[in-house]
């Protein structure tokens, strides 16, 4: 239930109740203070660690893309530098709210966004399933958008447009939160919502490794892999691969080590 996904989401009453079940031995004081639901234990979780040192790249394994949201807020509280975003996705993720909820797979961008002040530090590659076109989430929201069919026209070019725009936007070290979906179901199918026309495997291994070699990752998520065996038993491997591949590189890129 999307709703029970961020303590936002929850009456004051149902917070007291839920933390009197998940940490009956700790004193009301500090009982009071915890988090009870998935995201916002993910976030205390990531303020510790980063509260200790802020210079920790986090790996994250989701999930529906609502997991990246407490890894951006996180490092939004800990770094001080301009840190950037990119966003391998079928989808934008871009609504303010979806049905009510304000943080949840369709709105998690949306806030990360509004986390950088809509400077053009939130960068979205391969879009493609869109109820608006590529100029309207430009001009109103301040992102940037490469979608899946310039990437597929003009692979090379739109690797260098997107280094270069990073670099323009004075990006110090990017966070890379990859949904699979964004790469073609033909290779992903294994997802909740897979996506013909999308990016090639080896090309988002290149970016990849250009961003990570020339800008640099902070980090980065494996998002919305959902093997189902019985249905797809071999879209199921073939995807989970991919998936390994993609945090690997991932890995790689930020260590700027071979893995």
């Amino acid at each position: 239930v999307p709703q029970l996904l961020h303590d936002d989401m929850l009456a004051e009453p149902q917070k007291q109740a839920t933390r009197a079940a998940l940490y009956p031995d700790v004193e009301p004081d500090q009982r009071a203070r915890l988090p009870v639901s998935p995201l916002s234990i993910a976030e205390r979780a990531l303020d510790l660690v980063l509260a200790q040192n802020p210079g920790v790249a986090p790996f994250v394994i989701g999930g529906d893309h609502s997991t990246a949201w407490p890894v951006v807020a996180a490092l939004a509280r800990a770094r001080r530098d301009r840190w950037a975003i990119l966003q391998p996705d079928a989808h934008t993720d871009l609504l303010e709210h979806r049905l009510g909820v304000r943080y949840c797979f369709a709105t998690w961008s949306y806030h990360a966004n509004e986390l950088f002040g809509r400077d053009g530090r939130l960068v979205q590659v391969g879009t493609r399933a869109s109820g608006k076109d590529q100029a309207h989430w430009e001009s109103t929201l301040g992102v940037r958008q490469f979608w899946a069919a310039e990437c597929r026209a003009h692979p090379a070019r739109t690797i260098d447009a997107i280094v270069a725009h990073l670099r323009a936007v004075g990006a110090t070290g990017v966070y890379l939160s990859n949904d699979i979906d964004g790469t073609d179901a033909e290779h992903a199918d294994a997802t909740g919502t897979p996506e013909p026309w999308g990016l090639d495997p080896e090309w988002l291994v290149r970016l990849v490794r250009r961003v990570g070699g020339e800008i640099g990752l902070i980090g980065g998520d494996i998002i919305e892999g959902a093997p189902p065996p019985r249905q797809l038993p071999r879209g199921a491997s073939r995807t989970t691969r991919l998936a390994a591949r993609y945090l690997r590189e991932t890995m790689a890129a930020t260590l700027r080590a071979p893995l």
